[in-house]
């Protein structure tokens, strides 16, 4: 079969459709607003979170469970003018908005900002009530992703998702299979107050920034092996973990207020919290981070002591922890946490296998 040339009429045609688009675009770009304008995907850090993280939807989940689709729909309608209640991922998000505010203060055309999106799996009928939320809290999330009871996470990387936060492990789950920064939110037990001009993340680091290599020999074989081990591959650096990537995202942005003399006044702090040993096991973890080019403000080394107490000093908007039994001892004390389920911790429950004890 021959191949179709196009005639010159055909690309004149396509030279103005394309001139029509570009000339459409700047149009839009150089529309002014006293809202900001979301940045560019390409530039930004974009953190997805989904509805039930960024909202508490504890009674609209119940009717969901207990009524179905068609009741839980009705009731976010006719509700639709009542706003949410704030939930377990509300304090972050406005922590980056503060973060968003003084980057635009010191660079007012820069394009490397927060983005939040958010990722939910609701109904279209539900947006309305999800955008009048968003408009009662003044929150800036103009990127929605509603996909109608399908799971969103084939988005997240059309999104150019950094992180991605839900109370669904499964949809957590997939996205770190993906390469996704994900992690399930919980709302702690008690409330704290949290810094309102300063971002603060607290990171767990075997199997969170780091890989679960580590923790793998101390599971299987103890801690003085884990520490001959340690000792052995102090300058080899960890593998990397599932949220590396976003401690490098938030080290890229508080170069940027580093370059302005900014950093005594940095809107953004981050901070290392982990049962290692410092003296038996602490370099590696330092010398991994020296060597991909990362800092991380506060290092923390607990030696297996609860982490629940520190954190409570630290009040971090969020703090990443692989095991359960952190988070709940976190929760407990006051501390928004989200569950990283990666490694071989998720085969552990207090140190004991899981299948064991389901035996006894």
């Amino acid at each position: 079969m021959s191949e179709i040339k196009a005639t010159p009429s055909d690309k004149k045609d396509r030279t103005a459709e394309e001139k029509d688009w570009a000339a459409a675009k700047a149009h839009f770009e150089n529309l002014k607003s006293k809202k900001p304008r979301p940045p560019k995907p390409k530039y930004a850090v974009t953190i997805a979170v989904s509805s039930r993280t960024l909202f508490d939807m504890t009674a609209e989940r119940k009717i969901f469970e207990e009524e179905g689709m068609e009741k839980y729909v009705q009731h976010q309608q006719e509700n639709e003018d009542e706003p949410l209640k704030p939930g377990a991922a509300f304090p972050f998000v406005k922590a980056l908005m503060v973060v968003n505010e003084r980057l635009r203060e010191l660079y007012p055309d820069g394009e490397e900002l927060f983005d939040i999106v958010l990722m939910t799996n609701n109904h279209a009928q539900v947006g309305v009530r999800l955008m009048n939320s968003i408009n009662h809290y003044d929150l800036t999330i103009e990127r929605f992703c509603m996909t109608g009871g399908q799971s969103p996470i084939g988005y997240l990387k059309a999104y150019m998702t950094n992180l991605y936060l839900s109370r669904d492990s499964k949809k957590v789950g997939e996205a770190i299979e993906e390469g996704i920064a994900a992690a399930i939110m919980f709302k702690p037990d008690v409330e704290t107050p949290l810094s309102e001009t300063q971002l603060r993340v607290a990171f767990d680091g075997d199997a969170v920034l780091f890989s679960d290599e580590s923790e793998i020999i101390v599971k299987q074989h103890g801690l003085d092996t884990f520490f001959e081990h340690e000792k052995k591959y102090e300058n080899k650096p960890l593998a990397q973990g599932p949220l590396k990537c976003f401690l490098e995202a938030l080290g890229n942005l508080q170069k940027k207020f580093y370059a302005k003399n900014e950093r005594l006044q940095c809107p953004i702090r981050t901070f290392l919290v982990t049962a290692r040993s410092a003296a038996s096991s602490g370099a590696r973890v330092l010398k991994t981070l020296r060597s991909w080019g990362l800092e991380i403000d506060e290092a923390l080394f607990l030696a297996g002591a609860p982490k629940g107490p520190l954190l409570q000093k630290i009040r971090p908007h969020i703090f990443f922890d692989d095991q359960m039994f952190h988070i709940e001892g976190a929760k407990e004390m006051g501390t928004i946490a989200a569950h990283v389920p990666y490694g071989i911790g998720q085969k552990y429950n207090k140190g004991k296998l899981i299948e064991v004890e389901k035996q006894k």
